[in-house]
């Protein structure tokens, strides 16, 4: 039997803190599984550790965001001897059978090394439908998959190759680790997920979606999910720090500025000095760029200490 870790961030929990925990209690699988708090202020810590005793609970001092925690447990589980790591959201939750068809649908795959990250089926919390987000995924690639076919026809097949899935249900074998490595700690509240996906394509591996494995994510149904007057906008830090893009920086340089003169003609004064600060930002970091890029194209547990 595989060893399994159940990697799970949690920030104010209690709403889901009961249904996520048996959950996992509750699977057909044996599992570990691993917290780490990001600072609750709701009971979430005291509610896991006295309710569910066999969670193996860290404390984080500060809130480290959703990578660097994720990073943490990731790091205990592979010094354990980790074979999978599966990333859970706190509002997320499984059904007694989702691993074990999870772990089907692994096993069925003919080349192993390929895997980069293998996920089952979102649904939303009224677990009546797809995540939106799933919806989404599935819609991007249907040129390729003709996923949306096989299940109007019901002739799905064990797994489909998706260009991205979100972080909600990741299971990650122990190879991927190895050879991709945790998340980027510049990230700190969305967008790891995707500067991670880039980098599992620069490493040559596979994002799959294995169709009999269902899973719950109460996330947020809406597609502007994400406020980014609340978290920083991320987007052109993802493109320039992207191994699978050549002259990026540089790229991202002449639209930023090719932009800001736009805009300043138009007349759009403050969306051509939002540029121009963004303009300069990238511009004093480009040293922290490169060396990231130069750590991302290695093959390495690249971000953990291990």
């Amino acid at each position: 039997m595989p060893k399994i870790y159940f990697i799970i961030v949690t920030y104010n929990a209690m709403k889901w803190a009961e249904r996520c925990f048996t959950s996992l209690r509750q699977s057909s699988v044996p599992l570990h599984s691993i917290v780490i708090d990001n600072g609750s202020t709701d009971g979430t810590q005291e509610y896991i550790k006295t309710h569910f005793p066999e969670v193996d609970f860290i404390q984080s001092d500060s809130n480290l965001g959703f990578g660097k925690a994720n990073n943490i447990g990731i790091e205990k589980a592979y010094k354990e001897g980790a074979d999978f790591f599966y990333l859970m959201n706190q509002d997320a939750w499984l059904y007694e059978d989702s691993l074990e068809k999870l772990l089907e649908a692994f096993n069925a795959y003919p080349n192993k090394d390929e895997i980069g990250i293998i996920s089952p089926m979102h649904i939303d919390g009224s677990e009546k439908k797809l995540d939106i987000f799933l919806d989404k995924y599935i819609s991007y690639n249907c040129d390729k998959t003709r996923l949306i076919s096989d299940l109007y026809f019901q002739t799905l097949k064990p797994f489909y190759e998706l260009d991205f899935i979100n972080a909600a249900h990741w299971l990650l074998p122990r190879n991927t680790i190895e050879t991709v490595g945790g998340f980027n700690p510049f990230f700190f509240h969305y967008g790891e997920d995707n500067e991670y996906v880039n980098r599992v394509h620069f490493h040559k591996k596979k994002v799959l979606l294995a169709p009999k494995s269902k899973v719950v994510h109460d996330g947020k149904q809406s597609l502007q999910k994400v406020d980014y007057n609340k978290y920083a906008d991320l987007r052109i830090e993802t493109n320039i720090m992207n191994p699978n893009l050549p002259n990026a920086f540089q790229l991202e340089k002449k639209a930023l500025l090719q932009s800001m003169i736009k805009n300043f003609i138009l007349l759009n004064i403050k969306k051509s000095k939002k540029l121009f600060s963004k303009y300069q930002d990238i511009s004093k970091k480009s040293d922290i760029f490169q060396d990231i890029i130069n750590k991302v194209r290695k093959k390495d547990t690249t971000f953990l200490k291990t």
